[in-house]
């Protein structure tokens, strides 16, 4: 009977995923406001419901009450999440609060499953990830002068990631945090934000060359020092990202081509200058040549996702405590696996709907400085979508990149709420704007 309800549960959980999915490209398509809140409160009930199912997988497998308790928190955190964001800010996107919601669901349920003290750690951070970022879309509906403080955005983020690289510990063999007191902090993951304020302050103000070579000197400086950390994940996101804003910022196609060459001159350099690149290209070429040394992850990570197929394995089904890292980096390759492949793409969807949202966004604001964060924080984040999932289908080499608001890690949860608390607000600000228009017309 249990095997039945496993069974049945699982099938159940891709069709609502597969309905949540269409739902979030079909809210595109309605003009009235009516009938986009009807497609959020479908797409709610399918979060819920898809959360049910898992949480009795989870306790018919382990027969733990610990994990009854834990379901019923996050059940009145979702709640409340949901109900005070709407209450307080009138003009919110909808679509944007339930992708969040519907990622972190899908987190807690792969790391539940992987590890229940890492889950509970997760929770107690989103938690208090979403308390501290609660008051953001209030601050940037009202506070215009966080565009004129530009060089205190690049001088904080250069000196993070310069304390970092000298005093960081190192992991995998790139020095990411910094420890306190048994805590590990990623000051590079709220730095990728003040980097994107630090570009779209000073393009603001001008696109001059004199500015431009400016910009361009310290971005360089930011990515030289994530290069000298061996954080090369970071420092692509960071090169890329600027590379995208300057060139919407000035619309001059010669810049973009320009940043294309020096990013394969800058791969090319690294790869000779680091053996942890040099082994990661390496697994990326022929994984298989080595499969019980440097190709071990990402042949896991393979098996994984073949073993999977399309309707995956079930809930402790599979075996994905096989592949290293399997909670941060690999954690979409856990969920190909016991989700299924259809499940795991519509997770792609999902992400690839907050960065069509955080594009419309960016296209609909009027103020420069606005445009070019909403563009900076989209890239940001869908490039680091990309280099994730990229990453374990072996499309990319590996980057260690996590899945924002998947993958285990109390820095990229905090910096991803306060991305998405950013866009939020600059969403609401432009509501506000367009009803003012209205009722002074």
């Amino acid at each position: 009977m249990i095997n039945l309800i496993i069974d049945v549960s699982r099938y159940l959980m891709i069709l609502l995923i597969a309905l949540y999915t269409y739902l979030n490209f079909r809210f595109f398509s309605f003009p009235d406001e009516i009938r986009k809140r009807k497609i959020c409160r479908r797409q709610n009930f399918a979060m819920f419901l898809i959360h049910l199912l898992a949480y009795l997988v989870i306790w018919l497998e382990t027969e733990d009450e610990k994990m009854l308790v834990f379901y019923v928190a996050q059940v009145i955190f979702f709640f409340s999440y949901l109900f005070l964001y709407r209450l307080i800010y009138r003009n919110l996107s909808r679509l944007l609060v339930n992708n969040m919601c519907m990622l972190l669901t899908i987190g807690f349920i792969m790391l539940t499953r992987l590890s229940f003290d890492r889950a509970m750690k997760q929770f107690v951070i989103v938690a208090a990830a979403a308390l501290v970022t609660f008051a953001i879309p209030f601050v940037i509906d009202r506070v215009w002068q966080l565009s004129k403080i530009p060089w205190i955005y690049g001088i904080v983020g250069i000196l993070l990631l310069g304390i970092v690289c000298l005093a960081g510990t190192s992991s995998y063999g790139a020095q990411l945090s910094l420890e306190f007191g048994g805590y590990s902090f990623q000051p590079t993951e709220f730095v990728k934000i003040i980097y994107v304020f630090f570009i779209a302050t000073m393009f603001y103000r001008s696109t001059s060359m004199k500015t431009v070579l400016v910009v361009t000197s310290v971005a360089a400086l930011h990515v030289l020092i994530l290069v000298a950390s061996k954080d090369l994940g970071s420092a692509l996101i960071f090169f890329v990202t600027y590379i995208f804003m300057l060139f919407v910022a000035t619309g001059k196609w010669l810049y973009l081509l320009a940043g294309a060459g020096g990013g394969t001159l800058a791969s090319m350099l690294a790869y000779q200058l680091f053996g942890h690149v040099r082994t990661r290209v390496s697994a990326w070429l022929n994984p298989w040549a080595d499969i019980a040394g440097k190709g071990y992850q990402i042949t896991q990570s393979l098996f994984a996702i073949g073993t999977g197929g399309w309707f995956g394995m079930g809930l402790y089904r599979g075996m994905p405590r096989r592949i290293p890292v399997v909670e941060k980096d690999f954690i979409f390759s856990a969920i190909s696996e016991e989700l299924g492949g259809i499940f795991a793409l519509c997770v792609l969807l999902i992400c690839l709907g907050c960065f069509l949202q955080f594009m419309m966004i960016a296209s609909r604001m009027q103020a420069v400085f606005y445009k070019l964060i909403a563009f900076g924080l989209g890239t940001i984040y869908i490039i680091q979508v990309f280099l994730t999932v990229g990453g374990v289908t072996k499309f990319i080499p590996s980057t260690g990149v996590t899945l924002p608001l998947v993958s285990y890690g109390g820095s990229s949860i905090l910096s991803t709420f306060i991305i998405f608390g950013i866009i939020q607000g600059l969403y609401i600000l432009k509501r506000n704007e367009e009803e003012e228009e209205k009722y002074e017309g």
